[in-house]
C-alpha cells in the first residue's frame, strides 16, 4: 500500500486545483500516480477512474451551485454521455500499447495548454 499521507496529499492538491480551476482531477492525479507511485499509464488511468465513482466533486459543485454557476440540465446530459464515453474509451485504451497511450495523454494536454496560452 502506498504511503497514506502521500495519497491524501495528492487528493487534496487535485481537489483544490479542481475546485479553483474546474479541471478534472485526472490532470493532476494521473501524472502523480505515474511519477510518485511508479504506476503504469494503464494502472494510473484505471485507478483515477475508480476514485471518481463516488461523488468526489459534490462539495465543490454545491459551492458553485449556491452562487448560480451550475447548469444542472447540461451537467446531467454530459454525465450520461460521460458514462457511455468512459466505457467505450476504456475498451479502446485496453488495446493500446503503454508507450503510445502515454504519448497520446501528453500530446492531448500539450495541445490544450498551447491553445489556452496563445488563443482566446
Amino acid at each position: 500500500m502506498a504511503n497514506i499521507f502521500l495519497c491524501l496529499l495528492v487528493g487534496v492538491v487535485a481537489g483544490i486545483l479542481s475546485g479553483i480551476l474546474g479541471i478534472g482531477g485526472g490532470v493532476i492525479i494521473i501524472p502523480a500516480l505515474i511519477f510518485l507511485f511508479g504506476m503504469t499509464q494503464h494502472m494510473a488511468q484505471g485507478t483515477t477512474l475508480a476514485l471518481m465513482i463516488p461523488p468526489i466533486g459534490i462539495l465543490a459543485a454545491m459551492e458553485y451551485y449556491k452562487k448560480g454557476f451550475v447548469d444542472i440540465k447540461i451537467a446531467a446530459f454530459i454525465c450520461i454521455g460521460f458514462v457511455l464515453g468512459g466505457f467505450l474509451g476504456a475498451k479502446f485504451a485496453m488495446g493500446i500499447d503503454e508507450q503510445i497511450l502515454k504519448k497520446i495523454f501528453g500530446i492531448f494536454f500539450l495541445i490544450i495548454s498551447l491553445r489556452m496560452i496563445f488563443f482566446k
